[in-house]
């Protein structure tokens, strides 16, 4: 059969057109991962933040809640009709502010939802939601942040804080995207994986100006997120309240523990902060304060100072003399201030009343006798054998290292060992006389 040349262009038109309708066939029908590529265009992911879990007291009266706030999110990519100077004045932001902003969240990803504004109070949302559909790529999520009901336990429960990209770069803080807020000191911080909870998701369908158009599927893909558990602390609220009143204008801390359990009552370290202000968006201006300030008040005392114990070490002293039979509980000595100075109380006193009245004399024969027990002719080695049975006692104690309470950075203080001695004073060239200080 002989074909015209243009009867053969036709078919060749044909032929191309067949094998065009062919693939377009595979790749809308067949082929799911190209559904699924177009759907991705059309389909906004939002994670849904859970309610982060409340701090109670010992007695159940709430200590920290949760009050509603708005973020401003936006996708790079879908960003289009944007009147940038109306956006800055609805939102009350700077130019300079819009374009630190958006550059951010096109370094993090162009597809993918970031902060672009946080912190927008409840009051701030209701005057410029009317405006959201004018700016495409752009959607508010609603989430909450702390406040607290009464202005103490600053260093104990700790504060909020915008998550680091070294904490997001370490690949282990899951679901968080730049902007979001994670503890970042005491139990906020301690317990962070219980007391967030766990996100949600839910899909929406958007058009091509990023326009919401309603739910992707009847929300058959939707996840409901999980609030995060409630944390009940042993702290007495009252007491705690007390103490802080106490210790107003002054630099110190003061620990309540009941006897029976070990439960710390209260926990109080001054100079503090109220916790208030450290949340939304004075909380840089406010923290950069607080760091400059000399008098340290972001620092928390009652876990991190190291300070000599003070005459509460004498009953130790007391109970190793004991346990070394060095002493008897009616052994006495006389408040002999030539040693070391000491208040006015009746002398002689035995361990007893030595403890009651806190003598510092008593303390210092005692130390002499722990350490000089004759276990070498030589007065420097005995010492120093003497010193190390001390220093094992004082290791059963659990002294000079951390308790492990379940707030950060707690320090364990130190007690010192031979070799410090050793390196300040030579092998065998102190005594008791040199270390007198241990005494009281």
């Amino acid at each position: 059969m002989n074909l015209s040349k243009i009867q053969v262009i036709h078919l060749g038109f044909i032929l191309v057109g067949v094998v065009f309708l062919i693939k377009l066939f595979f790749l809308q029908v067949v082929h799911e991962e190209y559904q699924s590529f177009a759907e991705k265009n059309i389909i906004q992911r939002v994670a849904e933040y859970p309610y982060r879990g409340l701090i109670y007291d010992r007695y159940g009266k709430g200590l920290v809640y949760n009050a509603p706030i708005y973020d401003l999110l936006v996708i790079p990519r879908n960003v289009a009709y944007l009147d940038t100077l109306a956006f800055c004045k609805d939102f009350s932001i700077s130019l300079a502010e819009f374009k630190n902003s958006m550059q951010k969240a096109k370094k993090y990803a162009t597809i993918i939802p970031s902060v672009f504004i946080k912190n927008i109070s409840h009051q701030a949302f209701a005057t410029i939601q009317d405006h959201l559909s004018e700016y495409v790529g752009f959607f508010i999520i609603a989430r909450t942040t702390r406040m607290y009901t009464y202005p103490i336990l600053s260093h104990t429960i700790g504060y909020m804080g915008e998550i680091s990209p070294f904490q997001l770069a370490l690949g282990t803080c899951h679901d968080y995207i730049p902007g979001n807020l994670v503890g970042k000191s005491g139990l906020e911080a301690n317990y962070e994986a219980a007391l967030r909870g766990k996100r949600g998701v839910v899909y929406k369908m958007v058009n091509a100006k990023g326009i919401e158009q309603g739910e992707f599927k009847n929300g058959t893909f939707d996840t409901l997120s999980t609030p995060g558990q409630n944390l009940t602390i042993t702290i007495d609220h009252q007491l705690q309240l007390y103490g802080e009143q106490l210790m107003k204008n002054k630099a110190g801390s003061i620990v309540a523990i009941a006897p029976n359990t070990g439960e710390i009552l209260a926990m109080v370290s001054a100079p503090t902060y109220a916790p208030n202000d450290l949340q939304g968006k004075k909380f840089s201006k406010n923290f950069a304060a607080l760091e400059k300030d000399s008098l340290a008040p972001l620092f928390n005392r009652s876990i991190m100072a190291m300070h000599p114990p003070g005459s509460i070490f004498k009953v130790i002293q007391a109970l190793i003399g004991l346990q070394e039979k060095v002493i008897q509980p009616n052994t006495t000595h006389r408040c002999n201030q030539r040693l070391v100075n000491c208040h006015v109380h009746p002398s002689p006193t035995n361990l007893y009343e030595a403890i009651k009245y806190s003598c510092n004399p008593y303390f210092c024969y005692l130390f002499k006798k722990i350490l000089n027990q004759n276990l070498s002719k030589n007065i420097y080695e005995d010492t120093q054998m003497c010193y190390q049975k001390w220093y094992s006692y004082i290791n059963q104690f659990n002294l000079g290292r951390p308790l492990g309470i379940d707030i950060p950075n707690e320090k364990g203080g130190y007690i010192p060992d031979l070799n410090f001695y050793d390196k300040i004073y030579g092998k065998k060239r102190w005594q008791v006389s040199t270390i007198r200080s241990l005494d009281i």
